[in-house]
């Protein structure tokens, strides 16, 4: 049954509105004289459209727009006004209304605009979680072995509510790994709420996680619900939880054993139903051992384990994930996709990606692309140090014309000249023929002698 509610300075008014629309709409109603009332209801229970008077005293429905929109609340809204005052109405849809409608329309049209607000809310929602999925499903791109065991072992666990840890070296994409088990698991109609452990004020950690009651500190000006009960019957995914501090991990303990959230200033329990999914890319057996993170929470964490492997493990995979990557960036800078060069994809290939895995490569493919100025991406894009240069090889330059090493220097280019122009300038399998370690060697020495395949 939707939820709706009421907020208008009017009793009577609220009174009759809530009394028609639980007739003619079927609706759960509920009423608030004020705005700041309005938003303390919004902050703490499931609502699923609100409809909002425009004038009222202290804070009125325009200030109340502008509250939900910094809060992140994206509760449908419809105002209502008597004023007639159309400038206003439009005034209130610019701040983020739904929509509007008079007092005096029939109600049979007000709980068509409600069940047409709360549909586009889901629909936005859902659209948000599409997007959110193209654009950030890289790492679980590829058909390598590790990848294929990932696939397998999400498939196995996302049916079950047990906890989950996942475990990975940054960049990897342990997130995706967690949207991949909620999308398989409780299914994207539930939230799913994502917190960065690390990047919680130390004061604040509490009050993120599990809410915080009106006053319980100085600047909690209002029941604040927190990430554990936004998440609902969804999940909660617990990145970084090797940086929660001590304090914080004993009552995340408590939380995970008794199935229950205590708010911050709160004397009353309220049910944990979400999954809770904890991501880290820090040993923490090794944290454990030094008295850094809880041994029993680690324990309780660990029911079952994911591992998501480095991009140093799959290099298959790499080719694959150049071109969505390349596709994906394009798209979200809003330029022109350009083509990438087998030899530019040899090159990334052979790297090794042990700074930031994934996220590294897609850092690297925007820098080619925003300074490529050709169609297609070439191996001279590529930046020298994954091409493997360094200020040291200055000293391959050749010599002065006649000496040992600018005759070793024209040997070595008439030797490779030779080899590409026998196997139709194919670097690879020129490359194995002059028994090199891979392309990217004979790439190197391209380069250093200004070899480029003939137009």
């Amino acid at each position: 049954m939707k939820q709706v509610l009421i907020v208008d300075d009017v009793p009577a008014m609220a009174e009759q509105y809530a009394y028609d629309l639980k007739r003619v709409g079927r609706y759960q109603t509920s009423v608030v004289a004020g705005g700041e009332a309005a938003l303390d209801v919004l902050a703490r229970e499931p609502i699923d459209c609100v409809i909002l008077d425009l004038e009222m005293p202290g804070i009125d429905g325009f200030e109340v727009l502008r509250r939900m929109h910094q809060r992140g609340i994206d509760t449908p809204v419809i105002v209502y006004t008597g004023a007639g005052s159309y400038d206003r109405c439009v005034q209130a849809v610019r701040l983020g209304a739904y929509g509007f409608v008079d007092k005096a329309e029939p109600i049979e049209r007000i709980v068509q605009e409600i069940e047409n607000a709360v549909s586009r809310g889901q629909l936005v929602g859902e659209l948000r979680s599409l997007r959110s999925r193209v654009e950030g499903d890289q790492s679980l791109i590829g058909d390598s072995g590790p990848m294929r065991s990932l696939r397998e072992a999400i498939a196995r666990v996302a049916p079950i509510p047990s906890t989950v840890l996942i475990v990975g070296e940054s960049g990897t994409g342990k997130e995706l790994v967690a949207r991949e088990l909620h999308r398989q698991g409780p299914g994207e109609k539930t939230p799913l709420v994502a917190v960065n452990s690390g990047a919680l004020p130390e004061h604040l950690v509490e009050s993120e996680l599990f809410g915080h009651e009106r006053g319980a500190f100085t600047g909690a000006d209002r029941l604040r619900k927190g990430a554990f009960e936004n998440a609902g019957s969804g999940t909660l995914f617990l990145d970084e939880i090797g940086e929660l501090p001590l304090a914080a991990q004993a009552k995340l303990l408590r939380v995970l054993e008794d199935r229950k959230v205590m708010r911050v200033g709160g004397d009353r329990a309220v049910p944990m139903t979400a999954r809770v999914v904890a991501a880290t890319n820090r040993d923490l057996e090794r944290e454990v051992e030094g008295g850094r993170f809880r041994q029993d929470l680690f324990y309780r964490l660990n029911v079952h384990m994911l591992r998501v492997p480095s991009l140093r493990e799959r290099p298959t995979d790499i080719p694959a994930l150049v071109e969505h990557l390349l596709r994906a960036i394009a798209t979200h800078l809003g330029v022109r996709p350009k083509a990438i060069a087998p030899e530019a994809v040899a090159l990334l290939a052979g790297y090794d990606w042990r700074k930031n895995n994934v996220r590294e490569l897609r850092n690297c493919l925007e820098r080619m692309l925003i300074a490529s100025s050709a169609t297609v991406i070439r191996a001279d894009d590529v930046p020298p140090d994954i091409r493997g240069e360094r200020e040291d090889d200055a000293s391959d330059e050749p010599g002065a014309a006649g000496t040992l090493k600018a005759l070793k220097a024209e040997a070595e280019r008439e030797i490779v000249v030779a080899a590409l122009e026998k196997h139709g300038w194919q670097v690879t399998r020129t490359a194995e023929a002059l028994g090199l370690a891979d392309h990217s060697s004979l790439l190197k020495v391209m380069r250093r002698h200004g070899l480029r395949k003939p137009a």
